[in-house]
């Protein structure tokens, strides 16, 4: 047995770590189980304590429980990032081709742009949509054709127009990959497993997140600019004060059109009763932006509907000049709901230069607050960022401080007190899932030009579902036909046979979740033709080993030559194949990627467990001198 000893353990070596490579995919299996189990009880309690309860607002209770409960045990997460990943296809999810808005980044980087710039940028961006070309260039054409050097816009003077188209091709080009780099990290934060982002031509990219159910936070996920920024709240008395005059001035210029209305109320208003029509014709401001007046806070209350409306009296040029050139007003990031369902969302007045941007945050994570139970976002700056906040927050105590992310308030909390050491938590997400994306995105950074999305398709769950299920009964069925005739036709060969193939699929289920590759359908398709292609060598063995035993050959002289023999020719056939493989690799995309890979790694496993594992039981039989029937 010594001469058996290396390949037994090799074998039982590698039979060992398949199995440890796999338990993590078992593991989130029984995981995902429990957590249905304990999502379905507190449904269940939920619906008897509360019988009237929306759908809404139970499937947030559910949620923040499930969130709840996969926080409270690392080792969900940990099984889940060492599972086998499923692909789009298989688990379902979201498959996008983004294109990075490469005219909004020559607007960035233009000096002084006129307005024939701006009609040359709208000209190419316009012809940019019909077809692959570069914006750079059909910008540089058009101003040549205008006489105009690009030096006008970019660059110095010094410099001719093929120094600068270089150069503008140059930060284009950066500018995809840096959205890529981004995109991927935010991604990857965001947990989703195996995802795939490559670009595509010039400017696009296309995106496929297996396990993604929730399209909008996903495609918010990889539009967000991550721009964050801290910035005081004026003061009440000054707020109310160009709220006023906003009011006064628009009831106004908005009076001629409703003189007949206006003049029959001048009695009613001084007594104060007016009914919503009237209020509205006197204080056009104050009736889509109203005031709590039990409030000591200047924050304005605008229902979702009427937001368009505000925005519009907000942006009129008269009115911005009602407006200090140093103060803006920004939305909540997200709204209140009332009972009716009603969403409301708060108008802040802010300095428009902030007083410290998210440059400085080296760290964010998102946590329960263990005194609130409420979720919370935990940031850490640098150095600098910290000794600033000390001195932002030491001369503000008492004053309120915007958390503005991407133009929109998640958070407008009171300075308590100096904060020294950088370390901060922003409070008022709904849930740990809003928490997440906002650690996300603040950790991920900002994208250099806006990502446009030009496509979107979504792949249901159970789709994915019926997928894995004819996928699975595909394998089994083919497992079952191939290693019922190689039984039939070989007897007690076929048998050593069907369990070399039977470690063959253990091997390259072990390989794919030891290397985080990811399953796809047409991966399942490589899988059962790996199974064919498995036996193959086998045969060939056994056709050489039943030639050599009609030559007169004892069965340990013909196990011998046959497997030698038989080298060659089980070589080159699976080497042809495999090279087959890797050029399907490289040169192919998505779905015949993850059919190569399967591929190689089943010829790999296949040829393993023809030349290593079979020729091991052939050779410890024939030493304890058990036969071995070729059929």
């Amino acid at each position: 047995m010594k001469e058996f000893r290396f390949k037994l353990l090799m074998i039982l070596a590698f039979i060992g770590l398949s199995l440890y490579l796999l338990y993590p995919t078992y593991q989130d299996y029984r995981d995902t189980k429990e957590i249905e189990k304990n999502l379905s009880k507190f449904e269940k309690e939920i619906k008897a304590k509360d019988p009237t309860i929306s759908e809404t607002k139970l499937q947030n209770l559910i949620a923040f429980k499930e969130d709840s409960i996969r926080v409270s045990n690392p080792s969900f997460k940990d099984a889940r990032e060492k599972r086998l990943k499923l692909g789009l296809d298989l688990q379902g999810g979201m498959y996008l081709v983004l294109e990075v808005n490469t005219g909004k980044l020559l607007e960035k980087l233009a000096k002084d742009p006129d307005d024939t710039f701006k009609k040359v940028l709208a000209e190419a961006e316009k012809e940019a949509k019909t077809s692959d070309a570069d914006i750079v260039a059909l910008v540089a054409d058009k101003l040549k054709a205008k006489k105009i050097r690009l030096s006008r816009y970019f660059g110095s003077i010094r410099e001719s127009d093929n120094q600068i188209i270089k150069k503008l091709k140059k930060q284009e080009a950066d500018a995809v990959k840096r959205a890529i780099e981004i995109i991927s990290n935010r991604v990857n934060q965001y947990g989703v497993s195996e995802p795939s982002i490559q670009p595509q031509g010039t400017r696009r990219i296309i995106v496929e997140l297996p396990g993604i159910a929730k399209e909008e936070e996903a495609k918010r996920l990889l539009q967000g600019r991550a721009l964050l920024e801290f910035t005081l709240l004026k003061d009440p008395q000054f707020t109310f004060k160009v709220m006023n005059e906003i009011d006064k001035h628009l009831a106004e210029v908005l009076a001629p059109k409703n003189k007949t209305a206006a003049d029959s109320l001048s009695a009613k208003d001084s007594t104060g009763q007016l009914s919503e029509e009237e209020f509205a014709i006197k204080h056009p401001f104050y009736a889509l932006a109203m005031i709590n007046p039990q409030s000591q806070n200047a924050d304005a209350f605008v229902k979702e509907k009427n937001i368009a409306k505000l925005k519009n009296y907000l942006s009129r040029p008269d009115v911005k000049k009602l407006i200090p050139d140093n103060v803006k007003f920004v939305f909540s990031a997200k709204p209140i709901t009332t009972k009716d369902g009603e969403k409301i969302f708060r108008l802040y007045l802010v300095n428009k230069t902030p007083e410290l941007t998210g440059g400085v945050i080296t760290d964010a994570q998102a946590n329960i607050d263990p005194q609130t139970t409420s979720p919370i976002v935990t940031m850490q700056m640098n150095s600098e960022g910290a000794r600033d906040w000390a001195r932002i927050t030491g001369s503000n105590i008492g004053k309120r401080i915007a958390i503005i992310l991407d133009g929109v308030v998640y958070s407008a909390p009171v300075v308590k007190g100096k904060i020294p050491g950088g370390r901060s938590q922003i409070e008022g997400m709904a849930d740990l899932e809003e928490a997440k994306l906002l650690e996300i995105v603040l950790k991920a950074g900002a994208l250099p030009a806006p990502i446009d999305i030009i496509e979107e398709r979504t792949v249901g769950p159970s789709l994915g579902q019926d997928s894995i299920h004819q996928g699975t009964f595909s394998t089994i069925v083919g497992f079952l036909i191939v290693a019922i005739f190689m039984i039939f036709y070989y007897k007690t060969a076929g048998g050593i046979a069907d369990l070399a193939l039977f470690l063959t699929l253990l091997f390259v289920l072990g390989i794919l979740a030891g290397f985080h590759a990811t399953l796809t359908l047409p991966g399942i398709a490589g899988i059962i033709l790996t199974i064919g292609m498995a036996v193959d060598a086998n045969v060939l063995i056994y056709e050489r080993i039943r030639e050599e035993m009609s030559t007169g050959k004892t069965l340990k002289a013909a196990v011998t030559a046959g497997f030698e023999n038989s080298y060659s020719a089980i070589f080159d056939s699976n080497l042809t194949t495999f090279f087959t493989g890797i050029i399907l690799y490289q040169f192919g995309s998505g779905p015949v990627q993850g059919f190569a890979l399967t591929l190689m790694i089943g010829i790999v496993s296949s040829l393993f467990a023809a030349l290593v594992v079979s020729r091991f039981i052939f050779d410890w039989m024939v030493t304890k001198g058990h036969k071995i029937n070729l059929g």
